[in-house]
């Protein structure tokens, strides 16, 4: 019987989950990521759709189960439906997931399921709509809220809706997101917001720490769940009393890195090991060749992988803006 490789580094993390980056544009204009809006700096293309087969393709090979879509906005990509079948088809792969602003997603997501698109995170910072505007730079709310319900319509196994944490901007808005998956079968994910190359100033003045909401759910009576092997970083809690459930991503708690299970790939066919590391590998000149040996390239690769990120000391590698990666 053939057995598959895994993605295993030398702290015995495996790896299960890839975070394909399609595109590094993006429409929106959110205070804490892109404030001056997106600018391009290469000319490097993105990769091409059989570039994406023969990356799924080499990962399938390690053992990877999860894809997940990013930017960027990946709805940019014009063959993003394209994009999420040739992942789905991929042997190995059991489910694609999808991270998207929102902008067009009611227009957008029936093609996407066809295409085999299982889970969709979407992002709503604030559930006022000037709020919302004020921190994106677009009106979009109420098209982000649609957009969950048809995705929930559609029969998704795994609906989500991201929220960075800004100390000015919705904190005093933490019971409302709670009251907001009383009666709606979604995961609500508060982020902790993460320093990166170009945000330190912003960061210092709007960061504050995820422990405070898990003392508020704990003291509410929510209970700390299973997410799954291959889930993404988040603590989640649920309550009786609510039909969604509410996760926390907390990058600076203690440990944080230690269950780490997921790798990056960027627009452009760098892996990238950290959301936060200095260096990357470039796949794309290896893409035509063999996927094993792709694969085989890849696993040499994760044994270079470091215990944890650096952002406790300030350092967030070449990370400019959480755009770059898509976080």
């Amino acid at each position: 019987m053939h057995t598959i490789p895994t993605l295993t580094d030398q702290y015995q993390r495996r790896f299960t989950y890839l975070r394909l980056s399609v595109t590094d544009a993006c429409n929106f204009r959110c205070n804490y990521c892109l404030p001056d809006g997106y600018s391009c700096d290469s000319d490097e293309p993105n990769l091409s759709i059989p570039e994406i087969a023969a990356v799924a393709n080499a990962f399938a090979l390690n053992g990877t189960k999860k894809i997940r879509i990013t930017g960027g906005e990946p709805t940019l990509r014009k063959d993003l439906a394209e994009i999420i079948h040739v992942c789905k088809t991929t042997p190995g792969i059991e489910s694609v997931a999808l991270t998207s602003n929102g902008y067009r997603i009611t227009r957008l997501l029936p093609s996407l399921v066809d295409a085999g698109l299982d889970q969709l995170n979407l992002s709503a910072d604030s559930l006022h709509p000037a709020q919302f505007q004020l921190i994106t730079g677009h009106d979009k709310l109420q098209e982000v809220l649609a957009g969950l319900d048809l995705a929930l319509e559609l029969g998704l196994s795994k609906v989500k809706l991201n929220v960075v944490l800004l100390q000015e901007y919705n904190k005093a808005e933490i019971d409302n997101f709670f009251a907001f998956v009383k009666h709606k079968n979604i995961s609500l994910r508060f982020i902790e917001l993460m320093r990166t190359g170009d945000n330190g100033a912003f960061f210092n003045a709007q960061h504050f720490s995820g422990q405070e909401i898990e003392t508020r759910l704990l003291e509410q009576g929510w209970r700390k769940t299973d997410t799954g092997p291959h889930a993404g970083p988040a603590k989640e809690y649920s309550h009786p009393e609510y039909a969604g459930r509410i996760g926390l991503i907390m990058p600076y708690s203690k440990d944080f890195c230690s269950s780490c299970n997921r790798l990056r790939v960027s627009s452009v066919g760098n892996l990238h090991l950290c959301l936060f590391a200095d260096e990357n590998q470039s796949l794309r000149p290896l893409l035509s060749m063999p996927s094993e040996q792709v694969a085989r390239h890849i696993r040499q690769c994760v044994l270079g992988k470091k215990a944890t990120h650096e952002l406790h000391n300030n350092l967030s590698g070449s990370t400019r803006h959480l755009a770059m990666l898509g976080g």
